[in-house]
């Protein structure tokens, strides 16, 4: 019974942020934004939910779910560090930084440390060229990196 009232209310509040969207065109990106806000991620069940109430193909919603970097469909650290490996980055160093990066914190590339902290994930782009190699944490660029610069960022997030 407890399954059901919380499941009714993880709803409900879906159900919230999509009714603050139904006047808009095209609210996917939106909604998905919000509920990512909210929970941290888009667990499957929750994108059915936005499927029934907005009418919008399940397979269209997941595509676009997944096409996004900053979208997670499975739940993540508290901090989740991207890792440019576009070439910029990657000719300035982002293999040093991804080894670095994994050292530091025990885990390969789309793991979540144990203490749930950290995930680390690649990505094509950061769009700070002029600071490669660099990495986000969040919503914060960290750029030149080396690894003791890797060492102070991370400090501060411990």
């Amino acid at each position: 019974m407890n399954e059901s009232i919380g499941a009714e209310l993880v709803y409900s509040k879906v159900d919230e942020i999509i009714d603050r969207y139904k006047e808009e065109k095209t609210p996917l990106m939106a909604i998905l934004e919000d509920v990512s806000q909210v929970y941290g991620y888009l667990p499957k069940d929750i994108l059915e939910r936005i499927s029934h109430k907005t009418g919008i193909p399940s397979s269209k919603i997941y595509g676009v779910a997944t096409f996004y970097s900053f979208f997670e469909t499975k739940p993540v650290g508290k901090y989740v560090i991207r890792i440019c490996k576009n070439t910029p980055c990657h000719v300035l160093g982002a293999t040093d930084v991804l080894e670095t990066v994994k050292k530091e914190l025990g885990i390969k590339e789309g793991e979540t440390t144990k203490d749930g902290l950290f995930t680390v994930e690649v990505t094509s782009c950061l769009g700070v060229c002029g600071v490669a190699p660099a990495m986000m944490i969040n919503d914060v660029t960290y750029g030149n990196l080396n690894a003791e610069r890797i060492r102070e960022i991370f400090a501060l997030y411990r």
